[in-house]
């Protein structure tokens, strides 16, 4: 177990906000962030198969109490397992898009900057509006500076902290930079995406089935349901971990389990912009308690990167973190004990 709570009161000594922060993660991840992912399911396989939300949604509750409160782990363990290789067939159409749609890219690209930088997005308060949205939703799909990531990330094994560090700034790369763009350049090169009406998924939809044809509706609605229902099973682990913060109980923790489950059914069948706007605002609210924190413990973060880099230029393969490195050893519990 880790993350920004454990560090917050093991090496910060301030159980006030470890707590706050507890708090937080278990209401942004477990509650608000799990009716998003729902909402998103719900929204992609009424689009696709013309399912009702409410049944959709029905499913999706079920599957997400089996695993929670059942105990059945084999069925977010396949989805987790499909997951990159989806992800890996949906750069792989992306780049189909955008190879068949090659003539396109420069005019893409002209679009892309004139409407972020150009003197109408300035003087009508589109470049905040842009960078804003931008902020968000790249916050939204990478998680850096949340807090969240570091929850997961302590559950590794790795002969060094910073190999684990590196892991997860990658994944920043992989999750914005390449997914998030490869869905936008679908969208952009779709010629009459403004005039669809359409936003969010529905409009991934819209543009992906312009493109390669009715098969892609129903294909995007299937990496969502994996790429969703996965992200809901490690939602609520996020929260589950930080529970003990808020109150040891197994009653506390079957009330938050019973919270999940409803939220995710009450994200099924909610509007779109109720469930964004919760999210923002909790997230806003999780990375400012998180950048404090981590601003005060960058010292440490250098301390371990700096002796890492050093074994690497040693030509050291696998470097090994040795706590007598760190500025000070407070807060340190698991760190060379290894061996006993």
């Amino acid at each position: 177990m880790g993350g920004p709570a454990y560090y917050i009161k093991n090496v910060l000594g301030n159980k006030a906000m470890a707590i706050l922060f507890a708090v937080l993660i278990s209401v942004t991840y477990g509650l608000i962030f799990n009716s998003v992912q729902s909402n998103t399911i719900a929204i992609s396989c009424s689009n696709a198969f013309g399912v009702d939300r409410a049944v959709v949604g029905g499913i999706v509750t079920a599957l997400t109490a089996l695993v929670i409160f059942g105990g059945i782990t084999r069925i977010a363990k396949v989805a987790e397992m499909m997951v990159p290789f989806m992800a890996g067939i949906y750069l792989l159409v992306a780049f189909y898009v955008v190879i068949t749609n090659i003539s396109l890219v420069p005019q893409m690209f002209a679009d892309i900057f004139k409407s972020a930088f150009g003197l109408d997005a300035a003087l009508g308060g589109g470049l905040g509006a842009a960078m804003m949205q931008g902020i968000k939703r790249g916050l939204f799909s990478n998680e850096a500076g949340m807090g969240a990531v570091p929850n997961a990330a302590a559950t590794a094994t790795t002969s060094h902290p910073v190999k684990q560090g590196l892991i997860q700034a990658f994944g920043v790369f992989v999750d914005t930079l390449l997914v998030c763009t490869a869905s936008a350049f679908i969208v952009l090169l779709t010629q009459d995406y403004t005039a669809s009406g359409k936003t969010g998924i529905e409009l991934a939809q819209y543009a992906l089935v312009e493109h390669i044809g009715s098969w892609a509706g129903p294909f995007l609605a299937l990496m969502i349901i994996l790429f969703a229902f996965s992200s809901i099973v490690g939602n609520y682990y996020y929260g589950d971990i930080n529970m003990p913060f808020i109150c040891a109980s197994k009653t506390a923790l079957n009330v938050y389990r019973v919270m999940v489950v409803g939220m995710v059914m009450f994200g099924s069948v909610a509007e779109v912009p109720l469930v964004w706007n919760l999210a923002d605002l909790f997230m806003a609210l999780m990375a400012i308690v998180n950048l404090i924190a981590i601003a005060q413990l960058s010292k440490f973060a250098y301390a371990a990167l700096k002796d890492y880099l050093a074994q690497k230029r040693a030509g050291i393969l696998e470097p090994e973190f040795d706590p007598s490195v760190m500025p000070d050893q407070k807060g340190i519990y698991c760190w060379g004990n290894e061996k006993k």
